[in-house]
């Protein structure tokens, strides 16, 4: 690219911030995805794998840009590994989290409701 005189500087500026952006969205991918090794040996389960974690990558982004409170990428792609089997709202948790974890741990302690067959 930057052999090449009969591009604008412009032009080479605007391609070199496009791949610094790609370059960033790696790094942020390989920090915080296990994409160590691959579930299939297949194309399309590779395939798969890296969508899900682009959609990952994207949910969290969405979160993190929602919620008024600062939070780091790590700490809440962190904090939705742990909540993503309870029954909770996210924005609300990040705004307000001492109150749902109160909740969370008085669900977890409480002996579980006995089944009848009747």
């Amino acid at each position: 690219m930057t052999n090449d005189y009969q591009m604008a500087a412009e032009d080479i500026i605007a391609i070199y911030k496009k791949r610094w952006l790609i370059e960033n969205l790696f790094k942020q991918l390989k920090q915080n995805f296990p994409l160590r090794y691959f579930y299939g040996e297949r194309a399309n389960a590779i395939k798969i794998q890296i969508w899900i974690t682009l959609i990952a990558n994207l949910f969290i982004t969405l979160v993190k840009n929602k919620i008024k409170r600062p939070w780091s990428f790590s700490g809440l792609a962190t904090m939705i590994r742990i909540l993503l089997m309870s029954y909770v709202s996210i924005q609300s948790f990040f705004e307000q989290q001492h109150r749902d974890w109160e909740r969370l741990i008085t669900q977890v302690k409480a002996p579980p409701e006995e089944l009848s067959l009747v």
